[in-house]
């Protein structure tokens, strides 16, 4: 899938399979992650692989728009390290830029995602944290359930020119 292909045709997928996505694969999507755009190239950030079903099956409990991880091959909280980059306002554009690529690659390897916000929401952010033992600098920023497509998705036109502004100066 070429890159223009794998933007204009990504879609949030909630239904997955309980297929197994292969650790290769799961390599692939976090490199693709790290490759990512960072403030002065700090990559400031983590990535916590879930497959555990156990702990897949509690995420809904801690994070109310995350029920699909129930049925994902496993799920990938994108975290922020604050001794890595101290400023949560540049950690946190840098965790959404290596979101966006696992989405994508995700997306280009056949395979379903959907982007769910844990940060700046203070409980969300606790509740994760504690649920996976992360040690006090590291941050959830976002949770990513991953999985094999259980139905295809339309393609949706987003494209509004009326969001395009020229010379608005």
């Amino acid at each position: 899938m070429d890159t223009m292909q794998a933007l204009l045709t990504r879609r949030s997928v909630r239904k997955f399979t309980f297929q197994v996505v292969p650790d290769e694969t799961i390599e692939v999507l976090l490199r693709a992650a790290m490759h990512a755009p960072s403030a002065r190239n700090r990559q400031p950030w983590h990535f916590y692989v879930i497959t555990e079903r156990d702990v897949l099956r509690k995420i809904p409990d801690v994070h109310p728009f995350a029920a699909m991880t129930q049925e994902a091959s496993l799920a990938v909280v994108v975290c922020g390290d604050e001794t890595i980059l101290p400023d949560a306002k540049r950690w946190g554009i840098d965790c959404a830029a290596a979101t966006q690529n696992l989405l994508l690659s995700a997306h280009a390897l056949g395979l379903g995602a959907v982007w769910c916000g844990v940060y700046p929401d203070p409980e969300r952010q606790r509740e994760i944290k504690n649920l996976l033992k992360l040690p006090d600098r590291i941050h959830p920023f976002s949770l990513v359930p991953i999985g094999f497509p259980a139905e295809p998705l339309p393609i949706v036109d987003r494209f509004l020119p009326e969001r395009i502004h020229t010379n608005a100066w």
